[in-house]
């Protein structure tokens, strides 16, 4: 999910005191709990729809005439509810026949009945029929060319669309599912089937074993004709499952899934709690993958490659999706947050998780570095004026729906690990176990979390939780010169990417700050506004050690002068993605110039670290985006093919480390960008074969390639690539094609990807990409921007209730005073769901750009001046 934030704590206290009232209305009522669900469900993929009966065992507590669950889109035909005749004596229950109303807005269905029901168990028994919608959300069709699937997603409130339910997290349960579907066609369910009975005709019904008590949202079943790679971890059955046509390249997905069950295993210190894994690629699918209890779905390219042909970074978010799914089995699913304001304890968790399993399976894929980028990427987008806390108030859907983005995943993540580096491995372990062993199968909060912590370890973790957790945005550590006794005077305060914010900058934390040293990290921590502190005697003071603490640091110019001299022979690769991040960073909010950021890339050239080299260039190409003039941008372009382009001939060709691999690609794009003719030739011939056969193209240099190529291409490479995207089976190959539609310049062949996409061509999951991709693309932006809002009801129709959103995000690409308004006036004439935040969030974005091009653009044409080639 995209980034959403408020304004300040007054202003959100106020919003949230003036809907309070709303919100909380959307809440279930208490007073009836669920205790087991009994579900047969048959669906009807042709006419889209479905019917449903289900049995729900519920616990009342005072005598009542009503009950109030979760219903949306669903018809119920009948209801009854049944207990045991108390004044019988002889065990005979009584039944009641209920009467049902709907509440659209809320979601919910109150069934009436004509006497008190008593507090006591009670079984009620609905009949229902509902639609498998194309809104990839609930029970709904995935397509492909050769027939229909029926599918779930319901995380967070969408089990309400596939069956009556109380659909929060708290009301835990067990699930007796069975589906009655085609001959030819298997369901794929929580659990391990339990029968599988024919009926008269073409129909059959498969019954699954009962689940463990789990949330609505975590249930899943898949029908069709999916087949399956089979394999197995420490007795458990694991799958890696799609569709016929596509389970050949699922491999590299099992052996990740089965290596890090045993880990899992091992870490947590208990056992994996389904007794099967099942992992499913589905065509159509909104988000990455879904950790449903035993069943994970997976969008197909974050699922399925083929090895032979597949870039590093492809077999690296292959297995980091599956390690951070499987997390989740044990860290969500097992013991869930008691609501979504807590949906940090699952996300960021598993956030933090992935990278460490994904390390212990393949250590030399580096995943540290791809951790300290999504660190520095993370802070950037904390310190904009719209930001929100981890733990913010969500009621509605839409609320809720919000929580899902950068803050809950890659803030939270980053926290934890933080208070993992302060306390030790093996110490945090260790508290992470007796965390879930005290809450197994059940539900926690966000306290429970870091008192386990805090006992386990005997140090302040809940102070360092609790005001991460509750303060907004990012602390700014400023270090003043160590002296002789090693001590050194550091103030915090909250950072702002823009000098121009208003927000309040008077904050502080409770920071555990790890200096560099020889050894061991030594560290400290900062809880006033000021203070001294012990620091180690070095050669130069580095106040971020392993680049694990979640602030920005700035230091003396005669410090920062060291840290730069000693930055390749002192500092870690982590440590020097730290310091870029911290460099550009500090520069964006007027406490450095975009020369002195230029020095470091330039003293940087020859950096060997793939990751490290690409962060300082992709600053690079912001700097040529948002400060650069026309003129700038020539120059810059010609400093970067005369600094490059002799560092990338003397990279091989063929074979190398994958640094070197990767470091090629990224400066082939580079070049290619820049203008560099020898690249942009190749690049057409890359492309050329490519088309023709991907496999003969080497993986890493592909996707520039192709891309590139279509930057620059005619209708002729526009109608090759249409085709390939839509004949390719490999996933990424698919996508390659298809999303470098978006690449091309030419007005013309522009308005055709847009037609495409508004005709409804292209899948509602990959719409949204093709947008922003067009947004994002100077030469593009402002056909791109002109035709979806002259066509808004065709392009919102291709959007759902999460893309909505990521496309308001992608306008954040203007940077004019003009363009700005325009996006304002036109998103309040007509508003996307589960938006209003991140539409706060891409003013600011607009309105930093604006203040950085006109605060840098003359210190980046002095710089120019002195550095660039003289033409």
């Amino acid at each position: 999910m995209l980034l959403s934030r408020f304004r300040s704590f007054v202003v959100l206290f106020a919003a949230l005191a003036a809907v309070s009232t709303m919100a909380n209305a959307q809440r279930l009522p208490a007073g009836v709990t669920p205790e087991s669900y009994r579900l047969s469900l048959t669906p009807d993929l042709k006419a889209a729809t479905f019917a449903g009966t289900e049995s729900i065992i519920v616990h009342i507590d005072a005598p009542t005439m009503t009950i109030t669950l979760n219903s949306a889109e669903i018809n119920i035909l009948d209801v009854t509810a049944e207990q045991l005749c108390d004044s019988c004596g002889d065990g005979t229950s009584v039944k009641l026949n209920g009467t049902v109303a709907y509440d659209k807005d809320k979601e919910q269905a109150t069934l009436s009945f004509p006497a008190f029901l008593h507090p006591e168990k009670t079984t009620l028994t609905l009949h229902y029929t509902g639609i498998l919608n194309d809104e990839l959300r609930g029970f709904y069709l995935s397509k492909t060319a050769r027939r229909n699937y029926a599918v779930t997603q319901f995380e967070s409130t969408d089990a309400r669309r596939a069956f009556p339910c109380w659909d929060e997290p708290a009301f835990k349960a067990t699930y007796d599912i069975s589906l009655t579907v085609d001959k030819g066609d298997t369901v794929i369910s929580n659990t391990p089937i339990l029968t599988d009975a024919p009926l008269p005709g073409d129909k059959h019904t498969i019954t699954f074993q009962t689940t463990p008590k789990m949330s609505t949202y975590l249930v899943a079943f898949l029908v069709g004709d999916f087949q399956c790679l089979s394999g197995s971890a420490d007795g458990v059955p694991i799958r890696a499952c799609a569709t016929p046509d596509k389970v050949q390249y699922g491999k590299l997905a099992l052996d990740v899934a089965e290596h890090t069950l045993h880990y899992y295993d091992t870490y947590f210190g208990i056992k994996y709690p389904m007794p099967k894994l099942d992992m499913i690629a589905l065509p159509d699918f909104e988000a990455g993958a879904m950790e449903n209890f035993g069943a994970i779905t997976y969008r197909e390219t974050d699922f399925l490659l083929d090895e032979a042909d597949a870039s590093l970074t492809q077999k690296k978010r292959v297995a980091v999706v599956v390690t951070h799914e499987m997390a989740h089995q044990w860290f969500g699913d097992m013991v869930t947050m008691q609501w979504w304001d807590n949906i940090w304890l699952n996300e960021g968790f598993a956030t933090w998780m992935e990278s460490k399993a994904a390390n212990v399976y393949r250590p030399d894929w580096k995943y540290k570095q791809d951790d300290a980028t999504d660190l520095d990427n993370e802070l950037n987008a904390d310190a904009q004026a719209t930001t929100r806390t981890i733990r913010a108030t969500a009621n509605t859907p839409a609320e809720i729906n919000e929580m899902f983005d950068g803050i809950a995943y890659e803030k939270a993540g980053a926290v934890i690990g933080m208070v993992e580096h302060y306390l030790g491995e093996e110490t945090f372990r260790e508290g992470v176990h007796n965390y879930l062993a005290a809450h197994l199968y059940a539900n926690a909060t966000a306290e429970d979390f870091w008192g386990a912590q805090t006992a386990t370890s005997h140090k302040p973790v809940d102070k360092i939780m609790q005001s991460f957790v509750d303060e907004p945005g990012v602390p700014l550590l400023t270090f003043s010169a160590a002296a002789k006794d090693s001590k050194a005077g550091v103030a915090q305060s909250r950072f702002y990417l823009s000098p121009t914010a208003t927000g309040n900058r008077d904050q502080h934390w409770t920071v555990p700050v790890c200096f560099k040293t020889a050894g061991k990290a030594q560290c400290a921590l900062v809880s006033d506004t000021a203070q001294t502190i012990s620091v180690p005697r070095s050669a130069f003071l580095y106040a971020n050690a392993d680049a694990k603490g979640y602030y920005r640091s700035e230091y003396t110019k005669d410090e920062q002068k060291k840290i730069i001299e000693h930055a390749e022979s002192g500092l870690t690769p982590v440590e020097r993605l730290g310091l870029v991040g911290d460099t550009w960073s500090l520069m964006r909010s007027g406490q450095g110039n975009v020369g002195g950021y230029m020095d470091l890339v330039a003293a940087l050239r020859n950096e060997s670290e793939f990751e490290v080299q690409d962060s300082a260039l992709g600053k690079v190409q912001a700097v040529s985006d948002r400060i650069a003039t026309d003129d700038d941008r020539k120059r810059l372009n010609a400093w970067l093919v005369a600094t490059y382009a002799p560092i990338y001939a003397k990279l091989p060709s063929t074979g190398g480390t994958d640094d070197q691999q990767q470091l090629r690609a990224s400066l082939f794009g580079l070049l290619g960008t820049a203008g560099d003719e020898t690249i942009l030739a190749q690049a057409r011939k890359i492309a050329e074969k490519y088309i023709a056969d991907p496999a003969s193209v080497d993986p890493e240099i592909a996707p520039d390639a192709v891309q590139l190529a279509a930057v620059h291409g005619d209708a002729a490479l526009y109608d090759k690539l249409l085709a390939l995207s839509k004949s390719a089976t490999n996933p990424d190959v698919q996508t390659t094609a298809l999303y470098n539609l978006a690449a091309f310049s030419d007005p013309k062949l522009v308005t055709r990807t847009l037609d495409y996409l508004s005709s409804g061509g292209v899948r509602n999951q990959d719409s949204w990409i093709l947008y922003s991709l067009l947004l994002r693309h100077p030469a593009t932006r402002e056909q791109a921007w002109s035709y979806i809002k002259a066509h808004w009801p065709q392009t919102k129709a291709q959007l759902t209730m999460t893309s909505g959103a990521r496309l308001v995000a992608a306008t954040g690409v203007f940077c004019t005073a003009e363009r700005r308004d325009d996006v304002q006036s036109f998103f309040a004439a007509n508003p996307v769901v589960s938006a209003d935040r991140t539409l706060k969030k891409t003013m600011d974005t607009i309105n930093d750009c604006i203040q950085l091009h006109n605060a840098q653009e003359p210190n980046l044409k002095l710089w120019l001046d002195h550095n660039a080639p003289q033409p």
